[in-house]
């Protein structure tokens, strides 16, 4: 008889809401989600082109209970970073079980790991990289590593992107796109594994041991990057004792002050 509070029902985030749901040990969702459907959304996403201009959050609801009549599904169709919905998204923290974090920005990924640390919940977060050339799941519990203790540690340990540089030679010439959709396959296959990390922990902390951390699975060979395809990196992250975020330090009074904090973490980890 579990909770799960989830924000996010995109082209990542419904896949592993979908087979989640299907599991008799979870009884009740409650999902954050803002967005509407839109056109493009189309190609990767399990909802129809019907179903274009309607809100992703009704459309999750109306998809989980036809499959699980019994399910118990709240909505809040919210942007998880509102200030003014802090309240009502802090007690759906509060009541869950486990936390899954479906976001696709780095802002809300600190905001998320920081409102389930608040609480003392365990969630999972899985993220898949540009192109669709591969994919992170990671699982976190109460008093272990941070979002921020990740990041920071595989910034350091492996390479998943590299950007071009810029050239200032042709001010007027084209930007060249830094990110490549994924295809509904690899969205797919990270989710799946997203999924099975998630169901792993549904029974608690203390009885899951998977031997890592973070998980990085290769889709792709990618020159100066992946030497090979389906190729899995296990990375098992210690809670670093220097961390800006997760360490001892004065809680932020107000959330324009958590805000702060967030982004002066952010910018450390981009200079580290």
């Amino acid at each position: 008889m579990a909770h799960l509070l989830q924000v996010g029902a995109g082209s990542g985030g419904m896949p592993v809401l979908d087979m989640l749901s299907r599991d008799p040990r979870l009884t009740q969702v409650t999902l954050i989600e803002p967005d509407v459907y839109k056109r493009h959304n189309v190609e990767r996403h399990l909802f129809p082109l019907s179903a274009v201009g309607e809100s992703k959050a009704e459309l999750a609801r109306r998809w989980l209970l036809e499959r699980r009549p019994d399910l118990e599904v709240d909505l809040l169709p919210y942007d998880l970073c509102d200030p003014a919905q802090q309240e009502a998204i802090e007690a759906a923290a509060a009541r869950c079980d486990i936390g899954v974090c479906a976001a696709d920005n780095e802002p809300a990924k600190y905001h998320w790991d920081a409102l389930m640390r608040k609480h003392g919940k365990p969630w999972t977060l899985g993220e898949v990289l540009s192109g669709g050339i591969g994919g992170f799941v990671h699982w976190f519990v109460p008093g272990g590593p941070c979002y921020g203790c990740v990041a920071s540690f595989l910034k350091r340990s492996v390479v998943v992107d590299k950007a071009p540089a810029p050239d200032y030679s042709q001010p007027g010439g084209p930007v060249y796109e830094t990110t490549i959709p994924a295809s509904k396959a690899s969205i797919q296959t990270i989710a799946s594994l997203h999924a099975l990390v998630t169901l792993g922990l549904l029974d608690g902390p203390a009885h899951y041991s998977p031997g890592f951390t973070s998980l990085l699975l290769t889709l792709q060979h990618v020159p100066e990057l992946f030497e090979e395809a389906f190729r899995p990196y296990r990375f098992r992250v210690p809670r670093a004792a220097d961390c800006l975020i997760c360490q001892a330090r004065p809680t932020p009074s107000s959330v324009e002050e958590l805000d702060v904090a967030l982004d002066q973490a952010l910018a450390r980890l981009e200079n580290a």
